[in-house]
């Protein structure tokens, strides 16, 4: 393997097993369920209490279903996650309950939620007896918990619910317990990027900003470039591709402008640039095939065609026969003198007279008779070499030379004595190709590294007219006292999927250096782990709040409140409740329209 060359690993992923029943209940309280509601991954898990609260999350998988075509005939129903192996093959079936990052298909949504009770073990009949710890977007629509909170308690029958966000449980997670931690959120997900201020432990919602760019249009954005670049591999570019190599190959420029210069000078490209292997076939059809190989494909399509034909002929001659059996029921009916069902018979099979009837029988007779010679004759034929039987398939025979071409050839040799050891046979099969297939199948993947990623620092690159990261961290810092941008600078927090890249932390330090007041000091920090920590954090939360009522959402609430209720925490969005205009009341409308009636009334009848 050269240097630089990487092969995709094209993973596949393995059906989730069903795990045992998890455990039921500790102490007065039954464990909780953990559900992160990723909209690229979901993951769930218990929160077990004690000292070793347990693994990392039980279950993950992708987040979209696909139905299969025969689900309702018996065949096999919608495939969830992990159950649908490689993505790519069913890429036109895939469906997302999210719209961007906000669940708004409540049967998708319900087939994820099935997905993991049934693969996590809850085993109860007709209802799920355990607290959930659910994750939702930032300043999420009203109408979407309202039908989370409708299918969790009405289908699912829960006890009761917290909703938290996911970066803020992360932010949860990594700093320090029994803290009102003040900080600065950069959450960048799958969807979509969020700035969250974060004001003694509480999110100041009013002050998020949203940028609606994320992994999902990095990928995007790198299939077209390299779509573009090599339009001979365009089946082969394909997205799951691309997020491999988004997560494994590409890395944030410090300085965008300058590591672009550097990519120009040919020694830097030379090596930095990624060649990726896409796979291939190094034996072409039809120009390395022997003679033997050709004469063995002709023989083989030659037998197909006796075997269909052969086929053919039988289900011909079954209808034939069913046919003829039945006009020769019918004119039996005639020669037992049925009359009544003999004429019946003869209007059901569009005939005038007996005599039509037997032109048709003696017809169908001698097809029948000529249909089971001819079927003797192939099976005889069958069993004759395919090689005696080349002349009566003329389109199949090579376009090789005769014998008498060859002796006509003979005639002009001395002609070309000297010129006969350079097409020799022999010497024209020894000759190794130029074509290099492997280096033809390669993706060299140079600037495509950083340009992809940089589109959340500049949109523009892919014509969206929003703001970058650094754009939008200096507006929400503006909107704030100095005192309070000071503590905010002081813990700047990175997390989510999308903020993996290499060099992504010196970047934000870099932008944060060229706004801050000079010598003003700040710290940014990277979640230890961006991906999980938003399940460990709804964890931990779930752990230190069991016994608060005041955090959980129950179904006295529900009923009473509505499912769009939401009860405030560390992690939560900020509750708006629905305000309604006010209306007249009937009782006052129906007085003003009697009083409009009666006048009209008392009017008409001064005018009598």
């Amino acid at each position: 393997m050269e240097a630089n060359v990487f092969r995709f690993r094209d993973a596949r992923s393995a059906p989730d097993p069903v795990l045992e029943a998890g455990p039921v209940a500790f102490g007065s309280q039954p464990v909780p369920l953990v559900l992160d509601n990723g909209s690229f991954q979901a993951r769930a898990g218990w929160a077990c209490p004690g000292p070793d609260p347990g693994p990392e999350p039980r279950l993950q998988f992708r987040a979209v279903c696909a139905r299969g075509r025969g689900g309702a005939r018996g065949g096999p129903g919608p495939q969830v996650g992990n159950a649908l192996g490689s993505l790519e093959p069913l890429r036109w079936m895939l469906r997302s309950p999210f719209d961007r990052n906000v669940p708004v298909n409540l049967e998708l949504q319900e087939l994820l939620l099935d997905y993991s009770f049934q693969h996590l073990g809850v085993s109860s009949q007709g209802c799920v007896d355990h607290p959930i710890v659910l994750t939702e977007a930032v300043c999420n629509p009203l109408y979407s918990r309202q039908m989370m909170s409708e299918l969790l308690f009405e289908c699912y029958r829960i006890p009761k619910v917290a909703y938290g966000i996911d970066s803020l449980f992360s932010f949860y997670h990594n700093v320090p317990k029994n803290a009102l931690s003040s900080g600065l959120i950069i959450s960048s997900g799958y969807q979509c990027t969020h700035i969250l201020p974060v004001l003694e432990g509480r999110l100041d919602a009013k002050n998020c900003k949203r940028i609606n760019l994320g992994g999902s249009q990095a990928a995007g954005y790198l299939q077209r470039l390299l779509q573009l670049k090599y339009p001979g591999h365009l089946a082969a570019i394909t997205l799951s591709r691309m997020e491999e190599i988004l997560q494994e190959h590409s890395y944030i420029a410090e300085d965008y402008g300058a590591e672009l210069q550097k990519w120009q000078c040919p020694d830097y490209y030379e090596n930095n640039v990624h060649k990726m292997q896409l796979p291939f076939s190094s034996k072409l059809l039809g120009s390395t095939l022997t003679a033997e190989e050709k004469q063995e494909r002709r023989q083989q399509q030659l037998r197909r065609l006796q075997e269909l034909n052969a086929r053919r002929r039988e289900e011909k001659l079954q209808l034939d026969q069913e046919r003829l059996e039945r006009l020769l029921y019918v004119q039996e009916l005639l020669e037992e003198g049925q009359m009544d069902q003999f004429h019946k018979a003869l209007i059901e099979l569009n005939m005038d007279s007996p005599e039509e009837l037997q032109s048709y029988i003696q017809k169908l007779t001698l097809a029948v008779e000529q249909a089971k010679q001819k079927i003797l004759q192939a099976e005889a034929n069958l069993e004759v070499d395919v090689v005696d039987s080349k002349p009566e398939t003329p389109d199949l025979e090579p376009l090789e030379p005769t014998m008498e071409d060859v002796e006509n050839i003979s005639d002009f040799e001395p002609l070309f004595s000297e010129e006969t050891p350079e097409v020799e046979k022999p010497q024209v099969t020894t000759v190794q190709p130029v074509f290099n297939l492997a280096a033809y199948h390669q993706l060299s993947v140079g600037t495509e590294r950083i340009r992809a990623p940089e589109i959340i620092f500049q949109p523009s690159l892919i014509g969206e007219e929003q703001a970058g990261i650094a754009e939008t961290l200096h507006f929400v810092l503006d909107r704030y006292p100095k005192a309070i941008q000071d503590t905010l600078v002081q813990n700047v927090f990175l997390t989510g999927g999308n903020v993996m890249y290499p060099g992504m932390k010196a970047r934000v330090e870099k932008e944060l250096l060229e706004m801050r007041p000079f010598r003003s000091s700040f710290q940014v920090q990277l979640a230890s782990n961006p991906v999980l920590d938003a399940w460990y954090g709804a964890r931990d939360w779930a752990l230190d709040h069991l016994e608060d009522s005041g955090a959980w959402v129950t179904r006295k609430d529900y009923e009473e409140k509505g499912g769009e209720y939401l009860k405030e925490h560390c992690a939560s969005n900020t509750y708006v409740p629905i305000r309604l205009p006010k209306q007249a009341s009937r009782a006052s409308e129906t007085q003003t329209s009697g009083r409009g009636s009666g006048a009209s009334g008392s009017g008409a009848g001064d005018q009598a």
